[in-house]
């Protein structure tokens, strides 16, 4: 049972920057699609990012494309999420996600997702 635990949410200003971490557990080999997510009051959780845990590769939303970076550690057991540039719509509760296999061209739905965390809020004020 893979089982997700982030961490690193809180509250910065504008401009400012935070960085999230998602520790990892119960995973049998290296082939998972990683992802963060968010949902902020009112909205459908949205993809932000993706990564192939075995490959490297990275996908981004339109909207934190060029802002955000994800990543992992060596050990496929730590997942990452700079954020740079933040602004106030980037508020939101954000999740880290795991699905067995290859990342699809459908990583941003939220229904293709197996394995979830508990989530960690971040909030932006102007």
């Amino acid at each position: 049972q893979v089982q997700l635990v982030e961490s690193g949410g809180g509250s910065v200003q504008a401009g400012g920057s935070l960085r999230l971490s998602c520790e990892a557990s119960g995973y049998r080999n290296s082939r998972y699609c990683l992802g963060w997510f968010r949902q902020a009051p009112g909205k459908d959780r949205e993809g932000v990012a993706s990564i192939s845990a075995s490959s490297g590769t990275t996908h981004y939303s339109d909207s934190v494309q060029g802002r955000f970076t994800i990543s992992q550690d060596n050990s496929y057991k730590t997942l990452y999420l700079q954020m740079n540039s933040l602004n106030p719509e980037d508020t939101a509760i954000y999740y880290c996600a795991a699905d067995p296999g290859s990342c699809t061209t459908t990583w941003f739905r939220p229904s293709g997702w197996q394995y979830w965390g508990q989530g960690t809020q971040v909030t932006v004020s102007s």
